[in-house]
């Protein structure tokens, strides 16, 4: 004759135990991924608005007879974005409807354009192109490096001391 047990299964301590350990092992690697996630989108934020600025640069000489905004001419010092964001002839003037005869061009930018690393919209006007990584000749104020030669531009990086990397987002200086 057989005899049947009643038996309880249920988890002993040490069970619970090692089931605990490794989901505390698991968030210890897990967490510190999510913590660089937003740094992360900031940066790839900002290389995506260098890239809407440089090409809103580059379409506003093409219709402004090869030059610059006339704000983003004179070397060393600090410029507003202010005919980026308007309409503007071909000889820089505001447009006014009915008033103007060469036709309304921009506006190019809907806004100041404000550096997502550092929360900065200062424009630094300079002569000759920066090294990315390198030191900022741009203040701490300001978000951007423009060389007025060229048109091309350039982000500071989160405490502004230094160029945006955009090759090696993981360049150190970036952080700086």
């Amino acid at each position: 004759m057989r005899t049947y047990r009643n038996r309880q299964s249920a988890f002993t301590l040490v069970e619970i135990l090692i089931v605990v350990i490794i989901l505390g092992i698991l968030a210890a690697i897990v967490i510190p991924q999510f913590t660089n996630a937003s740094q992360d989108a900031r940066k790839n934020s900002l290389t995506s608005q260098l890239q809407t600025i440089r090409s809103q640069l580059e379409l506003y000489k093409l219709q402004h007879k090869d030059q610059l905004p006339l704000t983003f001419q004179t070397d060393g010092s600090k410029a507003t974005w202010a005919e980026m964001t308007k309409q503007t002839d071909a000889d820089h003037v505001n447009y006014v409807a009915g008033t103007s005869t060469s036709g309304p061009f921009g506006p190019y930018l809907q806004q100041d354009p404000v550096n997502s690393l550092n929360n900065v919209v200062g424009l630094f006007v300079q002569q000759g192109d920066v090294t990315l990584g390198g030191a900022s000749p741009a203040a701490a104020t300001d978000g951007w490096v423009l060389n007025r030669d060229n048109g091309k531009c350039w982000a500071t990086s989160s405490k502004g001391g230094f160029i945006y990397n955009e090759s090696d987002a993981n360049d150190p200086n970036n952080d700086k």
